[in-house]
């Protein structure tokens, strides 16, 4: 998480949302990123997308079966899709997003029938931190 929360501060700096995510395979970092909408020009470059997108070149497979993600907000419905179609077993995830998260919130993507993929969920792991970004960046905007 603390390769996640690094991205995350990167994307601050950068006037992204800061959003950091990291996916890992037995113990290899396979990629890591930041939230790049803004810079990329492109409302689909969340931090997960970009590093399931990333993983998958790596390895050369559309299924990243044994890897972790970390992330440091709840996924987003287009995020938590892309997890389940990638079949990740394993999702960590910082900071609760009660308007826009849809693992514990709103849409609950894999609570759905139709998901058919569901990742053990760990939610919470550097939460403070995480919540610390968000505020603090969002204040600055308002």
């Amino acid at each position: 998480m603390k390769r996640a929360l690094a991205a995350a501060r990167q994307a601050a700096v950068d006037g992204e949302v800061p959003v950091g995510a990291v996916i890992i395979r037995n113990g290899e970092v396979l990629a890591e990123a930041a939230n790049a909408p803004r810079r990329l020009h492109d409302p689909t470059a969340h931090a997960e997308m970009i590093a399931i997108r990333a993983a998958a070149a790596a390895i050369g497979e559309d299924r990243l079966q044994e890897c972790e993600l970390w992330v440091t907000l709840e996924p987003c419905a287009m995020c938590a899709g892309a997890i389940a179609l990638a079949r990740i077993p394993r999702l960590y995830y910082g900071a609760p997003d009660p308007k826009g998260g849809a693992v514990e919130h709103g849409a609950r993507v894999f609570a759905q029938p139709t998901c058919h993929h569901r990742p053990e969920v760990f939610a919470g792991i550097g939460e403070a931190e995480a919540g610390t970004l968000l505020r603090e960046f969002f204040a600055g905007r308002r």
